[in-house]
């Protein structure tokens, strides 16, 4: 294994990221997980999925990263006690379902603050810092609707597109200051993602796209429930640490997930289309 490194992950209080963070605090890592539900105190070392008290503690600040000043005080915190930061792994996001006609420009502006705008703060906020050692990695967490639209999760994949673009041009950009830069792109997994989900207000009984919507949602939540274990990409993101020159993306989860974002460059557009259509039962 390689040797113990500070690791930031935000959203780490539940689902993937608190999966990353207890399992390489496990191995042995200095991990700081955040979330907007910690207080200013920050949280007592967690206990892992056996009920283990991770070695080193796991430890959890505040950090909205929809706030510059919570990133910035966040990060500050931890250069102040360790005195650099390793690896960052920008995981914190929210969904939002519903048609694009349903969703209004505020929903939609809500959900970029975290999913994109939250990455670019957090990356803002460390990039002084790596760039002085001379070393450091940024893993992003995408999604595989980052690369294929999902249906009535428009704009949910408008802002993993954004995310992948964003990550595409940063690792060009970073490349000589030492800097790895990498994505990781979740399909579904078991992670309790079905109960968080917002939906768009207009998006009910009313609107236009209620029935084929709840074809859609229902079988998302079914695959969110089935879905891969989050312990799968935990040790995907151990793996990658370990890489001198990881690659730039890496797709995870439900191999049928994969497969079917698998025949985007294969299929024409039209066909790819029809193929998803068909998976959300349009």
């Amino acid at each position: 294994m390689a040797a113990s490194q500070v690791v930031l992950i935000t959203g780490a209080s539940s689902g993937l990221g608190r999966a990353c963070a207890e399992h390489l605090a496990g191995l042995g890592h200095r991990v700081f997980g955040t979330s907007r539900r910690v207080s200013a105190r920050g949280d007592a070392p967690s206990r892992g999925a056996a009920g283990d008290v991770a070695a080193p503690p796991l430890r959890m600040l505040p950090m909205d990263v929809r706030d510059d000043g919570s990133v910035q005080g966040a990060v500050g915190r931890i250069l102040a006690e360790e005195g650099r930061i390793d690896v960052v792994v920008n995981n914190a996001g929210v969904g939002l379902a519903g048609s694009i006609e349903d969703t209004t420009p505020d929903e939609a502006r809500e959900l970029f603050e975290t999913n994109f705008f939250g990455v670019h703060r957090v990356c803002r906020a460390v990039l002084p810092s790596l760039r002085r050692q001379g070393s450091g990695l940024i893993v992003n967490v995408s999604s595989l609707a980052g690369l294929v639209s999902v249906p009535f999760q428009g704009f949910y994949s408008a802002s993993k597109f954004a995310v992948e673009a964003l990550t595409e041009a940063l690792r060009m950009e970073l490349r000589p200051f030492g800097i790895r830069v990498a994505m990781l792109e979740p399909g579904d997994f078991r992670i309790g993602f079905t109960a968080s989900r917002r939906f768009a207000a207009a998006f009910g009984e009313e609107s236009p796209y209620a029935e084929r919507g709840r074809r859609a949602v229902a079988v998302m939540e079914h695959d969110e429930q089935t879905g891969a274990d989050a312990r799968e990409l935990a040790r995907l993101l151990a793996r990658l640490m370990e890489r001198r020159s990881p690659r730039l993306r890496y797709p995870c989860g439900m191999l049928s997930q994969r497969l079917l974002v698998g025949t985007r460059r294969l299929l024409p557009a039209s066909a790819l289309q029809r193929g998803i259509s068909a998976y959300y039962k349009l």
